[in-house]
């Protein structure tokens, strides 16, 4: 067991957020959601990193929200003050975040995998929607999160059924980004990191916020939303490097300005 219930280990432009909570499969009890909720603050302010790699120690990602505390009611208010942050912080951090998914993402532990902007997972891994077997229904964004991979029949089934759902079906539905054997995951996820650090970071939160919010525009909008995210980026100094880089014949060198 270990005293601290989540370490930040950084690695040049990237960081790796690690639940240490394996005698409990990391299960989000309190202090690890605060844990979560400062990891979230702390790895947007700085400046230095560009994507975060999310993962669990142990068997598991996350065995979701800990039973053992019992309900905090109003549960409703816990759900916005205590996981929303995390979840909405993700979402909206300029970072890349990667979910690097083994064992299980089980309840609000799927959600907090599913949210991240990819998902690297191993090919014995599943997501479990285990609400049902409490009587519950799921929470932290995943009825939107299945409906939009799965469509509402697909999505309502695994809720009714408190379906896990395996790796290779999580793929082909576009619920996660690779599958890798349990023992290539790190590895494999540390190598996607890489190339998307090495990319340009404006041009990565710039197609981040647009992946975010395109569902709510139409067609048009979403042309003028790209166009005005364009302007800002044909303006930047990475741009600047990126063409001259291409007429130098070498790879450029991003500095996130």
């Amino acid at each position: 067991m270990t005293d601290t219930p989540l370490t930040i280990t950084r690695d040049g432009a990237i960081a790796t957020v690690t639940m240490t909570r394996p005698e409990a499969f990391n299960a989000l009890d309190t202090a690890l959601r605060a844990a979560l909720r400062r990891a979230v603050r702390e790895l947007e302010m700085d400046s230095s990193i560009r994507v975060v790699i999310l993962r669990g120690e142990g068997r598991g990602f996350c065995a979701g929200a800990d039973l053992t505390e019992g309900p905090n009611p109003p549960v409703h208010q816990q759900i916005e003050v205590e996981y929303r942050p995390i979840l909405t912080g993700i979402a909206a951090s300029s970072r890349i975040w990667i979910a690097q998914v083994h064992g299980s993402a089980a309840g609000i532990g799927a959600a907090l995998a599913m949210n991240c902007d990819l998902v690297s997972m191993a090919e014995d891994a599943t997501l479990y929607m285990a609400f049902a077997a409490i009587g519950l229904i799921p929470d932290g964004g995943n009825v939107w999160l299945l409906e939009r991979a799965m469509g509402p029949r697909r999505a309502l089934q695994a809720i009714l059924e408190g379906r896990k759902i395996p790796a290779g079906e999580a793929l082909e539905l576009g619920l996660v980004n690779e599958l890798h054997p349990a023992d290539d995951l790190e590895t494999a996820t540390c190598a996607m990191a890489a190339r998307i650090a090495a990319g340009a970071p404006l041009a990565a939160a710039a197609a981040k916020r647009l992946m975010r919010r395109i569902d709510g525009l139409s067609y048009g909008d979403a042309i003028s939303a790209e166009a005005s995210e364009q302007t800002a980026l044909s303006n930047s100094a990475d741009f600047i490097e990126g063409v001259t880089a291409f007429r130098e014949k070498r790879k450029p060198v991003f500095k996130g300005r």
